[in-house]
């Protein structure tokens, strides 16, 4: 048995064409269900079309995870839920509770068409936010891909709270591929890709290629979900890029609503690439990739300016802490005008943090009453957005 790469593409990919998402060695690839779900019901034909393009994929020697929604909807239906069962907290679990098996069956059914065999997991933020359990799934999916099966992923909504949740299948999508050691990422979507403005607008343009999800980029997308089954808009697909960027991870966006859509996509070269920016650790890949900091650390310029050469956050750069959290506690890094720099793991309590705000290293046993750490946070459990 090969080792766990622990959310690590081995070779990461960078690929200049939709095309070349096909010679991804792993890839992930996201099914909303605006696609899914119809009406209450399955689009049968065409998961029956997908299942060929992921089989056509397993033959040209990628291993395949599929991240789909659709359980909310599929149940919702089955039980009478108003609002596609996402009315409220309880709708959703109860929906999910019922789809779920719904959605395993589908998989299965459509999977073995071909000779494959789906293999369900279901996982929570804290399945993947939580060292550990992040691990734990890294090592699932490695010996499921080995052994010849294809996971099929989604939000575990039946027992997911408001504050454990993903909320959205796309960042799942994302930290799947990272746990995986997934190449590439594929979403696919109701529309080609990412437009320079609202694509039913005239003038509206195609974005091909985004190297870097920068401020202006995220001001392209609208939050919505335009179908009202699911949970994501263009906005969580952009927060998925994000993630899947600093672990050096490729995605592309494609249009989804015809038969074949991989297939389709491949061969009319149409949807939005973004670039892997950079190949982290495992470690940082994971840090970086996290969604649910316990609180804010604001420094000032200068303490700003060492963090970007690579240095650790020492308590005299810090002017503001917001938020209540413990050592160990994930919190995020942002400059005094509220851009976010860096997340990393805290080696303070928000206590203590307060307490040696801008203190010098010398000055701060007097103030928490025990030895100080070398830093707030250590440049190695820091990782730069």
């Amino acid at each position: 048995m090969r080792p766990v790469r622990a959310g690590l593409p081995s070779d990461s990919m960078t690929p200049d064409s939709i095309s070349e998402f096909a010679q991804a060695r792993r890839l992930v690839v996201k099914v909303g269900s605006a696609l899914l779900v119809q009406g209450g019901e399955a689009r049968g034909a065409w998961l029956a079309s997908l299942a060929g393009d992921i089989a056509a994929l397993r033959t040209g020697g990628s291993q395949i995870v599929i991240v789909s929604s659709g359980a909310i909807a599929l149940g919702a239906s089955r039980i009478n839920l108003a609002r596609g069962g996402r009315g409220s907290l309880a709708d959703a679990q109860a929906a999910a509770s019922v789809g779920q098996i719904a959605l395993a069956s589908l998989w299965s059914q459509a999977l073995a068409e071909h000779g494959l065999v789906a293999a369900q997991m279901l996982l929570t933020l804290d399945d993947l936010e939580d060292r550990r359990r992040y691990l734990n799934a890294s090592a699932t999916f490695e010996r499921l891909l080995e052994a010849g099966a294809v996971p099929v992923v989604n939000e575990n909504d039946s027992v997911a709270t408001s504050e454990i949740r993903f909320g959205d299948n796309d960042r799942l999508a994302a930290r799947v591929a990272q746990a995986s050691g997934a190449e590439a990422v594929l979403l696919l979507s109701d529309v080609d890709g990412l437009y320079d403005r609202d694509p039913g607008t005239e003038g509206a343009m195609l974005v091909t290629r985004v190297e870097g999800v920068s401020e202006a980029v995220l001001a392209m997308a609208s939050g919505a979900s335009s179908s009202g089954l699911g949970s994501g808009g263009m906005t969580s697909k952009l927060q998925a890029a994000q993630i899947a960027e600093r672990a050096g991870i490729a995605l592309a966006i494609v249009n989804g609503t015809h038969e074949a859509p991989i297939s389709r996509a491949l061969a009319s070269e149409t949807g939005t690439i973004f670039a892997p920016k950079r190949s982290s650790s495992a470690r940082q890949a994971w840090l970086g990739g996290r969604l649910s900091p316990k609180g804010v650390l604001t420094v000032d310029d200068g303490c700003a300016k060492a963090l970007e050469d690579g240095a650790s956050l020492l308590a005299p750069g810090i002017i503001e802490v917001w938020g209540e959290f413990v050592r160990g506690d994930l919190v995020t890094v942002v400059n005094a005008r509220g851009d976010r720099l860096a997340q990393g793991l805290c080696e303070y309590s928000a206590l203590d943090c307060h307490a040696i705000i801008g203190v010098r290293q010398d000055a701060q046993e007097a103030k928490l009453g025990y030895a100080p750490r070398a830093a707030v946070i250590h440049r190695d459990h820091l990782v730069r957005l």
